[in-house]
């Protein structure tokens, strides 16, 4: 067994008491060792037959390590063991019949559940097959068992829930979520008596939710959600006295949502939001449910009624979502009010009424919930003028109050919000001026205040908002030039300043807006040229211009633009001819209408241009090519040298696409980010490492991400967060796993990362599910070394990985290998050859002089990557050597007379002939 974070190494040792060592309890009767829990401490090798020493053990935790092979048959000899946990490791063989509760949360388990499951554990407790890829129907043994706990949540599982369950009366948690099983729930399940956990959300579900079901008084947790249910809630569900979360939501389930429904005092958790669900929200709702926290009743299109006063008392609410439905009247004062809900003034985090029918002033009270982080109002028929005490709201980072009747200023205490990442308040009736201060908030990313009566310049001050990626002032009064500035928004996909006044030219500094895809200003007062630094706008997809008083030619250089789709100047003072080529040949003649000479093909609808002007063209034509040959002649071998060199190093830039989808999705808020992940459930935990954990997640539309959260309780975890963010913004490359957006707040801090459906490289090395041929290992390593070469080389300063391995090396649809994990990578400055560091990776795996000193170059990388290339074709692990051999020695040793002993068995097999016939020629 090997530790190579020396989690033990201070306190197993024979100077040390057993009972002071790390893990280990000793019972207070015979002073034996009772309980040994080893989990996340990176601990590899194998389990020692020593292990079968201590025969007082009665629980035994291994969680989340990185052992395998066998367990040794001297562990037979732990009569008295009952509780034994191998999740998240690489176990392989047989359980031993007498173990009370198994765990294989989280590995590679494949294949059907056989019948016989539970025959040969005659005194099983508890089974966790959760987050594998099991197939088949329920197992018909579980009757006969003893069994209390069984999960097989996040499998491939299939079939009815067969009423044999019903005989299971000492089950107390039952998890059989995100599967494919089908039919209706069974009456018999009234027979679980001692029930407290029933998990079936994600499956295919019929039916209506059985009345027996709330016999169960023990029931918890009931989860139900996204399955084909129908029919009403039955109001015996008021005798679940001991219910907490009830989530039903995405169902078809109909009727009234009355009191009794609802009239359980002990529910946490309330989610039935996209049914069919009609009424109201009880008057009485804050004296019934005491200590909700999170309450989702949104897209249920037949609820109507107000929101009562007395949800104020419902002093323990974080989450609030009333959106998309046919409430009308107030948003009571009482929400806010501090002597009426002095705790729900501190816990409220999101509030959500969208699309509703409410007719109100938001009232000044709302600024007393100091922690809310989402405000969404729009849709409403809220009038009067956004309150100042909307500035209190330090924590907001998403506010939504578009499409109401929203009248007077923007005032200035809107920029006390310095967590905001979205405004959205157009469609409005907004007046006055832009807060200048706006640009100190920089952590924006969106403004839309369209369809307004704002009457000011854009302020200089926007400029210093480099995370913008939207900005929409249209359909307003404002004025002015466009400041210089704005070519500062470097990060900006979407400028729309349509229909307003401004005047004046277009400043040539636009044309640095490299991300840029959308510019509308049309209908405005400009004056001037088309500026020509428009053409290095690349990925520009729509441009309007028109309905202004724009004088010269279309420069011929947007030619260039080959993915412009929308290029608009009509109704101008435009002359001169209009290109033919590049995007323009699939231009409309509409977009080139009302204009002062324009001449060009006759598909424009415009006069032929004056053979002067074609000669002029061609002898233009001519001195630029005689320029274009002599500078050929001259540079030609250094444009080969340069070509080469770009052809090394790979391309640094994205594609437009992919840099698009990036920086044009919102920042996610916490609340989505808990949709998206089941609420960080367990069954979605991927993994986890020493900053934190990773789960899966669903976007609603279907999309598959990838979510790290981090550990805010290590002292490394802010500036890990800080810099993952800095770094992985900043890398663009085919080879690099992609950040899709974050979520930030002052407890909580993740990444939303590109999901690599193959998992990672370990997983195709070391499992026996999975083949990597001799070229699919090749790529891969190819693949990393781009990586590699990008990171030290490609970037303006040398960034350091820290940590390759190939658990780090993760595989995306097409096998294309994708580095990750950038959690303990250092920037390094061009005098900083080497740079000292506490942050220790996996021993094993690289320099000598690193794991003993913290030493760090862009040599350290170069060492683990070879240490990787052996792991790769060898699939032997490098803290698989005792002692001072390691991997580097072992296949020096080896060379050259095994070389066959070396390479991985399983590329001597099938295609294998073909390289041993090679080798062998090779020799001789």
């Amino acid at each position: 067994m090997s530790d190579p974070f020396h989690f033990l190494d201070d306190s197993w040792s024979p100077a040390t008491s057993v009972f002071h060592w790390v893990g280990v309890t000793c019972g207070s009767l015979h002073q034996r060792v009772k309980s040994l829990n080893l989990s996340n401490m990176a601990l590899t090798g194998r389990i020692t037959r020593e292990f079968g020493n201590p025969t007082f053990l009665v629980s035994l935790d291994l969680e989340r390590n990185n052992f395998q092979g066998n367990l040794p048959q001297e562990m037979a000899r732990l009569h008295r063991l009952r509780f034994l946990d191998l999740s998240f490791n690489k176990f392989r063989g047989e359980v031993p019949s007498w173990i009370e509760f198994i765990a294989f949360t989280a590995n590679s388990l494949s294949g059907y559940l056989p019948n016989g499951l539970c025959n040969g554990l005659p005194i099983l407790k508890g089974l966790y097959l959760s987050t594998n890829k099991l197939r088949g129907h329920m197992p018909t043994s579980l009757p006969n068992s003893l069994i209390q706990i069984l999960s097989l949540s996040e499998n491939e599982s299939d079939g009815p829930i067969h009423s044999e369950i019903g005989r299971l009366s000492n089950m107390q948690k039952l998890a059989l979520g995100t599967n494919h099983f089908t039919g209706i729930i069974s009456q018999k399940i009234r027979n679980l008596v001692n029930l407290a956990v029933l998990a079936m959300e994600k499956n295919q579900i019929t039916g209506s939710v059985p009345i027996s079901i709330f016999n169960i008084s023990s029931l918890q947790i009931l989860s139900a959600w996204q399955n084909n249910l129908i029919g009403e809630i039955p109001k015996e569900i008021s005798n679940l006295i001991e219910l907490e979360e009830l989530v039903l939501a995405d169902n078809s389930l109909s009727g009234s949502l009355d009191t009794e429904i609802i009239n359980i005092s002990g529910l946490r958790i309330i989610d039935l939001s996209s049914n069919n669900l009609s009424g109201s929200l009880p008057p009485n709702l804050g004296s019934i449910l005491p200590n909700i926290e999170r309450l989702f009743l949104g897209s249920l299109t037949n609820f109507v009624g107000t929101i009562p006063h007395s949800i104020s008392n419902c002093s323990k609410l974080s989450i609030l979502d009333l959106s998309d439905n046919k409430l009308t009247g107030l948003i009571p004062n009482s929400l806010g009010y501090l002597t009426h809900l002095q705790e729900l003034s501190t816990s409220l985090r999101t509030l959500f009424a969208l699309s509703c029918k409410i007719q109100v002033r938001i009232p000044h009270e709302v600024g007393n919930l100091s922690s809310l982080l989402d405000l969404r109002l729009s849709g409403n028929n809220l009038f009067g003028s956004i309150p100042i005490t909307i500035g209190n709201l330090r924590k907001l980072q998403h506010f939504d109050l578009t499409n109401n009747k929203l009248t007077g200023f923007i005032g200035d205490h809107i920029c006390k919000l310095q967590h905001l990442g979205d405004i959205y308040l157009g469609k409005n009736q907004l007046s006055g001026f832009l807060p200048n201060c706006l640009g100190n908030i920089t952590s924006l990313r969106e403004i839309h205040l369209g369809s307004n009566k704002l009457s000011s310049n854009i302020p200089p001050s926007l400029g210093n908002l480099q995370e913008l990626v939207v900005l929409d002032l249209s359909s307003n009064n404002m004025v002015g030039s466009l400041p210089p500035e704005i070519g500062n928004l470097k990060a900006v996909t979407l400028i729309d300043l349509s229909m307003n006044q401004f005047s004046n030219e277009i400043p040539r500094e636009i044309g640095g807006l490299q991300t840029l895809v959308h510019l509308s200003l049309r209908h405005q007062k400009l004056q001037g040229s088309i500026p020509d630094s428009m053409s290095s706008l690349v990925g520009w997809e729509f441009l309007d211009l028109s309905d202004n008083n724009m004088l010269g030619t279309i420069p011929m250089s947007l030619e260039k633009l080959q993915n412009l789709k929308d290029f608009n100047v009509s109704v101008n003072k435009l002359y001169g001819e209009i290109a033919s080529g590049g995007p323009f040949k699939n231009l409309s003649s509409d977009f080139f209408v009302d204009n002062e000479a324009l001449c060009g093909s006759s598909r424009f609808n415009v006069p032929p241009c004056p053979a002067s002007s074609k000669l002029r063209s061609n002898r233009k034509k001519l001195i630029l090519l005689f320029l274009f040959v002599a500078i050929a002649v001259v540079f030609v071998p250094m444009t080969f040298v340069l070509l080469w060199i770009r052809y090394r190093r790979d391309k640094s830039v994205p594609q437009q696409a992919d840099l698009l989808s990036t920086v044009s999705r919102e920042r996610i808020s916490y609340y989505e980010l808990l949709r998206a992940t089941n609420a960080l459930s367990e069954s979605n935990l991927i993994g986890s490492g020493c900053f934190g954990s990773v789960y899966k997640g669903i976007f609603k539309g279907g999309t598959a991400i990838t979510v790290k959260v981090f550990n805010l309780q290590l002292d490394a975890a802010f500036k890990s967060f800080d810099k993952e963010c800095e770094l992985l913004c900043s890398l663009r490359h085919r080879t690099l796993v992609k950040v899709i957006t974050s979520c930030s707040i002052l407890d909580f801090k993740a990444l939303v990362l590109e999901y690599m459906p193959n998992g990672s490289l370990e997983k195709y090395l070391y499992s026996h599910n999975y083949f990597l041929d001799i070229r699919q290992r090749l790529s891969i390593m190819i693949d990393v070394a781009c990586a590699l070469e990008y990171l030290h080389h490609g970037c303006s300063s040398p960034v350091i990985h820290c940590d390759l391995k190939p658990s780090n090396v993760l595989l995306d649809e097409d096998m294309v290998a994708r580095l990750s994990d950038f959690g303990i990578s250092k920037l390094l400055g061009e005098d900083q050859g080497d740079l000292y560091t506490k942050t220790l990776a996996t021993l094993g795996s690289i320099v000598p002089e690193y794991g003993l000193e913290g030493l760090v170059s862009t040599k350290c990388d170069v060492y683990s990557y070879g240490v990787m290339l052996l792991e790769t074709f060898t699939r032997r692990n490098p803290n698989e050597f005792d002692g001072e051999l390691s991997s580097k020695q072992w296949v020096s040793y080896s060379l050259p007379g095994a070389v066959m002993d070396v390479l991985d068995a399983n590329l001597v097999t099938q295609t294998g002939s073909r390289l041993q016939m090679e080798l062998d020629v090779r020799r001789h």
